[in-house]
């Protein structure tokens, strides 16, 4: 217990000091926290992901819901009504061309049948919230590119879930339903807005009573979790919940239902959105737990199945080449600063790594094999998601030289950048 205690204190020391390195330096605390799962896990072999079992999959989902919520806080109902054409774009074109692009290359150059191609690529076509919002948090974006990724990051969660479970349905019955596929991603995401939503307005008209407890820091986070499981056991997405919560507790006047108050003889409650010192609270924990997560994927990257790692690269730069392409062709409406910025922001994290576990699970349930090349699709799997990591952090890095442009002079960069 004494060595654990003192790696994880040296651990949230050298998160503090990985992110000032990467304000002064573009090093991207994401890659050097990654490093150090690598080490501790696969090269030195402390810790191995078989040692946390089902700790791992909580953390990581707790991870996911603070790093949401805390977005969310963050976005303005303004900046959505003036930007939703762009997120529309953005993640659908970049969905559609990650699939295919992802397919393509594991039917012809990994070999695997079509099928299972499509489910590999279902599987890594969206992007990580819990890796793109901290890593913009550290960029100065503007509002659109913020609010345009972190919505992202959230919708294109949804579209793997729910083409993932629909694939491997089709592995069961032997065919796919497209419209029952459309269909269950507008019921995913509506129900699932619905509920955070509802959530939001319950919550935000609590406030005040229940600030008047004491200890009662924690009790919002709990109600989210509550929402989120909810969501969950209900089968819809509780990622797209977390943000709408908190698209509503940052966004509470907007929210006022004053015809209700209207039925009621006396005056419903009002909507209070976060004190500064709660906000204050969420960021501190996000600002942990994302490390430790990072830690967390570093130590699940297998590198024991060296062609898959090596299909993982292909991939993982193939689908950023797509993404370039595509930034290009929608003509991403902002400076060219921001647009290079939405085109490196590709990373995979927590959605594709549980997706990508899923066909060994049902394999071993069954007890035969539904799903074929199951082992190979999960080391390739998490293969993408440590290469995609590495090649966003390394454009990250060298975008401090991207830009050289009429509209951004090089004296300009540090107004855009804030550097020292």
């Amino acid at each position: 217990m004494g060595p654990t205690l003192i790696f994880i204190g040296i651990l949230i020391f050298c998160a503090h000091l990985f992110s000032a390195i990467f304000s002064k330096r573009r090093v991207p605390d994401v890659l050097l926290l990654v490093g150090i799962g690598i080490i501790v896990g696969p090269v030195l072999g402390w810790v191995h992901p078989t040692m946390l079992g089902n700790l791992g999959a909580i953390f990581s989902s707790v991870t996911l819901v603070f790093i949401l919520v805390d977005s969310g806080l963050d976005i303005h109902i303004d900046d959505l009504r003036k930007y939703w054409l762009g997120m529309v774009q953005v993640t659908s074109g970049s969905f559609v061309v990650s699939l295919l692009t992802a397919s393509l290359i594991a039917h012809y150059v990994a070999l695997l049948d079509w099928r299972a191609s499509l489910l590999l690529g279902s599987m890594v076509a969206g992007t990580g919230a819990a890796i793109v919002i901290p890593m913009i948090r550290q960029m100065k974006v503007s509002a659109q590119t913020r609010t345009v990724l972190t919505l992202e990051s959230a919708i294109s969660a949804v579209f793997c879930i729910v083409v993932t479970l629909a694939f491997i349905e089709g592995f069961k019955l032997g065919q796919i339903s497209f419209v029952r596929v459309a269909g269950n991603v507008l019921a995913s995401f509506f129900m699932a807005l619905l509920l955070g939503v509802v959530g939001g307005i319950v919550w935000s008209s609590l406030l005040r009573r229940v600030r008047r407890r004491q200890n009662s820091m924690f009790l919002t986070p709990a109600f989210i979790f509550v929402i989120y499981g909810i969501t969950e056991a209900l089968g819809y997405c509780g990622a797209i919940a977390a943000l709408a919560f908190g698209i509503v507790l940052g966004n509470a006047s907007y929210f006022e239902i004053s015809f209700l108050q209207k039925l009621y003889k006396r005056k419903m409650p009002n909507m209070h959105s976060l004190e500064d010192s709660e906000k204050s609270f969420f960021k501190e924990m996000v600002f942990i737990l994302k490390t430790f997560y990072f830690v967390y994927i570093g130590i699940c990257i297998p590198f024991t199945d060296t062609m898959a790692l090596v299909y993982g690269v292909i991939i993982a730069a193939a689908i950023f080449v797509a993404r370039l392409i595509l930034i290009f062709i929608v003509g991403y409406k902002n400076t060219p600063t921001d647009r290079w910025i939405v085109s490196i922001m590709m990373p995979k994290g927590l959605v594709s790594a549980v997706l990508g576990s899923m066909p060994m699970q049902i394999n071993q349930v069954a007890g035969y094999e539904v799903i074929p090349y199951a082992e190979r699709i999960q080391c390739m799997v998490y293969s993408i998601i440590f290469f995609s990591i590495i090649i966003c952090s390394l454009m990250v890095l060298l975008s401090r030289r991207r830009i050289i442009d009429a509209e951004y002079k090089p004296e300009k960069w540090e107004e855009v950048y804030d550097y020292e």
